[in-house]
């Protein structure tokens, strides 16, 4: 594997790639590699010639200083992880590369960013994830990108600006890999304290309390986020925000009659996490099965 830190090395690395027609994949991360992420170079090493792995902490997308500042780093045993998983280049640019002396122009999609992550962290989030992702993309230039659906409303957004931009790269989602507990790998997850980290297993207990209702039979919205609340609070957890949306637009379901979006936010102490799930109005005979890390449901960067 190799390691390039500079824009002109990466694009200098994978030219002769490029015009040997070879398929090129791109994998974005903000490191603290885990278990979600090496399954996306997993899928990337699959599908592609070569897998382009980045690297990058990107400051725009933080709107909370104290955040930034603990995000987890740990470049060498990231490095280990990716090369062990089948990347064949690491992009890990400074932000100086990224951000260069200068640098005044933004990429931000309207609507989809308006709510959930959008409203809780504000405008400048997606901004940041938007200009950014187009950055890489445009460093890259790959046939493929893929992302976790952890992150479902950050997936919407990019291949909204994808679409927008006529950009020539597919976006694959890939489901959340989770814990065995049920917990949504996350990098921040490092960051919880024992009793933060059994807490936290209530936002998939949540998931799972919505699941287990909508496929008995209940379609009303109002009793399915009411069901998931009180899971919540009762493991001592209160929501950021907990709504159920449309997939594809986000905008709030009154009942389950198609498809449902349902994402979760909280806090445990200073460490922020998201979760989501996609409910099904199910027969009532066909059972729910929970959100665990042997189901691997589909419900990272």
């Amino acid at each position: 594997m190799r390691v390039v830190r500079l824009v002109s090395e990466l694009r200098s690395l994978l030219a002769p790639a490029r015009q040997a027609g070879l398929t090129i994949g791109l994998v974005p991360t903000m490191g603290a590699l885990h278990d979600g992420h090496l399954s996306l170079v997993a899928r990337a090493r699959e599908q592609c010639d070569v897998v382009v792995a980045s690297l990058f902490v990107n400051p725009a997308q933080f709107n909370e200083r104290s955040d930034l500042e603990r995000y987890p780093r740990a470049e060498r045993r990231d490095a280990e992880l990716a090369a062990a998983a089948g990347t064949d280049v690491l992009f890990a640019p400074s932000v100086e590369e990224v951000y260069p002396a200068g640098f005044a122009t933004a990429v931000e999609v309207f609507g989809l960013t308006d709510r959930l992550e959008g409203a809780a962290r504000g405008s400048e989030h997606f901004r940041g994830v938007a200009t950014v992702v187009t950055k890489l993309l445009c460093m890259t230039m790959p046939d493929v990108a893929y992302f976790g659906q952890k992150d479902a409303q950050q997936v919407l957004v990019i291949r909204r600006l994808v679409a927008d931009l006529n950009l020539p790269v597919r976006i694959e989602t890939r489901p959340t890999v989770r814990e065995p507990d049920g917990l949504a790998m996350s990098s921040r997850n490092a960051l919880l304290d024992p009793e933060q980290r059994a807490r936290a297993l209530a936002l998939s207990a949540a998931l799972n309390a919505a699941r287990e209702l909508a496929g008995a039979g209940e379609r009303s919205a109002a009793t399915l986020l009411d069901v998931a609340r009180e899971t919540m609070l009762s493991q001592g957890v209160r929501p950021e925000y907990l709504a159920l949306v449309e997939p594809d637009t986000l905008e709030p379901m009154d009942r389950l009659t198609g498809e449902g979006l349902l994402a979760v936010a909280a806090r445990l102490g200073a460490v922020r996490l998201i979760d989501n799930a996609i409910l099904h109005p199910t027969p009532a005979s066909t059972p729910s099965q929970p959100l665990t890390g042997e189901t691997n449901a589909t419900c990272n960067v």
